[in-house]
């Protein structure tokens, strides 16, 4: 999940960057009726399982109480607030405590701290609830690197930035299923002198220039706030990706399926939302694009674990300790003359508590801040109310499925950690990860149980129905969805947990990224500032780390100290 599940990967690689051709041809793919040994035994025994993650009933709560706030039964007073516990959240909370604020509290809704990069466990296995994986942070994202020095995930030798391979993506890392069978990495063969073969070549050098157009050959970079800003990105930023496609002359079926995979695997939505310039960003932040048979590059590697990017959720949230008071529903943020206070919800004693501090950090998405955050400056809040609207969100929904034993597998290549199917354009499935891939037990992918993740990009439309209480109509669906490479995964089957996230990431559609009022609330040097990824007009988790760090810092350098009570 683009949480999601941001990755910027070459065709030439096995990585989730690599080509998801052929995806035309693979929609036809017939499920054979009777192949695996368990078939018989599928659709006679019902599904066990349900809805587990995000509350909904929680954040219904924020949007029915906000026109009727109860009144606080108790009143607490902190430095510095941090309202919402996601990696913004976090990142805002580490960086108090660097620049030497210890007294702060933060306030996140669910039980707990991670946002849509929580882990979870199914079975004694851990598992994700969302994002699963983190790229090696790109020359700009300082901040994210100095932080995986710090827990250990780098270091440097000789001059060279080094990673814990104990800690990065066993192989092999991805595989395809194409035409019945499966293909190591995501790219299928691709016949020299054919269209998709010219058209990749031409893709690949059309993108790889675009991503030297500035000086000093950076013109995307991650976070994205620090490339630099002309003509070119605004051209690009001005129309969607499916019609920058369609001018530069690239009409593949099969070269359109891979872009269209690789806008919702990132940007939760299609080639025919995102804009261009997400598009072209998404490959030349990091290390462009090569076509098949180029090998000047190295693959791109990526950390991951079992409970997913749950596992930095950990790291980022326990030496925080007992100033993150989860289960609290932020209800409305005021800035005031001497402070800020906000009211939140205690979920567990069922009550209304006041907090009164110097200052804020509202770490929470633009829609849910847009409804609860009262700043000062007229011009603000404009700027909050616009960026609320400007921002669309996708739908996601997440399935967990345990498993007695591992599927029977099609022909082809091994089990790797990330399997996808080939789907036509528009298509909501993108495969599923094995949270056993990473272990070093030789039967760990033979015999022994397993969990398998699925992921869907749903479509806006879909929002309202992922909301019913009704999971087994879902779990069936993803079940469908996987059973075309393995027919026997119904009678495998032994829980299924699903997780809806309604608002899971930020669409960077047409416009956005370099919008005004989200550069506004960027820029805010009031008493509240605002760090979360949707400031970036679309969601990874090197933007969200970058701006909470950089939200947390501004306050420390303000100077800040702990409210009276005759400021009240």
């Amino acid at each position: 999940m683009g949480q999601g599940a941001p990755l910027s990967e070459r065709a030439a690689a096995t990585t989730r960057r690599t080509l998801l051709a052929a995806a035309g041809a693979a929609a036809g793919t017939a499920l054979l009726a009777g192949c695996g040994r368990d078939t018989p035994e599928a659709g006679t025994r019902p599904l066990a399982g349900g809805w587990v993650g995000a509350s909904q009933d929680r954040g219904h709560r924020l949007r029915e109480t906000v026109a009727a706030l109860p009144e606080p039964a108790v009143t607490h007073r902190t430095a510095v607030l941090v309202a919402g516990g996601g990696i913004a959240g976090l990142a805002a909370a580490r960086a108090l405590g660097q620049h030497g604020i210890d007294d702060f509290a933060l306030l996140e809704l669910e039980d707990r701290p991670g946002g849509n990069a929580r882990g979870h466990v199914l079975g004694g296995i851990g598992c994700p609830l969302g994002a699963h994986y983190l790229p090696l942070p790109a020359p700009e994202a300082r901040e994210v690197s100095e932080w995986l020095h710090e827990i250990g995930l780098l270091r440097t030798e000789a001059g060279r930035e080094v990673a814990d391979e104990r800690h990065l993506c066993h192989s092999p890392q991805e595989r395809l299923f194409v035409d019945g069978q499966w293909v190591e990495g995501l790219l299928p063969p691709v016949a020299p002198g054919s269209r998709l073969h010219a058209q990749l070549g031409r893709f690949a050098a059309r993108v790889n220039a675009l991503a030297k157009t500035a000086q000093g050959g950076r013109a995307f970079a991650l976070p994205a706030a620090r490339s630099p800003w002309g003509a070119v990105h605004a051209a690009l930023d001005a129309g969607t990706f499916a019609a920058w496609l369609a001018r530069e002359g690239f009409d593949d079926p099969a070269l359109l399926a891979y872009l269209d995979y690789c806008c919702r695997d990132d940007y939760g939505a299609g080639l025919a939302v995102v804009s261009a310039w997400a598009g072209v960003h998404y490959f030349a932040c990091r290390h462009g694009f090569a076509a098949p048979g180029e090998n000047d590059h190295e693959r791109d590697a990526v950390f991951t674990w079992p409970e997913g990017n749950g596992w930095l959720v950990e790291r980022l949230a326990a030496p925080l300790g007992a100033r993150v008071h989860t289960g609290r529903t932020v209800l409305a943020v005021a800035e005031q003359r001497h402070g800020v206070e906000v009211l939140a919800w205690d979920e567990a004693r069922g009550r209304a508590e006041r907090w009164q501090a110097a200052a804020a950090v509202v770490a929470l998405p633009l829609h849910a801040a847009a409804r609860v955050v009262r700043p000062a400056a007229p011009a603000l809040r404009d700027a909050l109310r616009e960026a609320a609207a400007a921002v669309p969100h996708a739908p996601w929904l997440v399935a967990n499925l345990l498993l007695d034993r591992p599927p029977l597998d099609r022909p082809g290549a091994a089990p790797a950690w990330d399997s996808v199917i080939a789907r036509p354009v528009g298509a909501s499935g993108l495969g599923y990860v094995d949270a056993q891939h990473q272990s070093l037990r030789p039967d760990a992918r033979s015999s022994r149980p397993t969990v398998l993740t699925a992921y869907h990009a749903l479509p806006a439309a879909e929002r309202a129905a992922l909301a019913t209480p009704d999971w087994q109509p879902w779990a069936e669906r993803v079940l469908a969805d996987l059973s075309t490479a393995h027919p026997d995964l119904r009678a495998r089957v032994q829980r299924v947990e699903l997780v809806r996230w309604g608002h899971a990431m930020a669409v960077p559609v047409p416009g956005l990224v370099r919008h005004p009022a989200l550069a506004a609330l960027r820029g805010a040097g009031g008493r509240i500032r605002f760090a979360h990824a949707d400031l970036a007009g679309y969601s990874v988790f090197e933007e969200a780390f970058t701006l909470g760090h950089a939200a947390g810092a501004a306050i420390a350098r303000a100077g800040v100290q702990a409210p009276t009570a005759a400021k009240r």
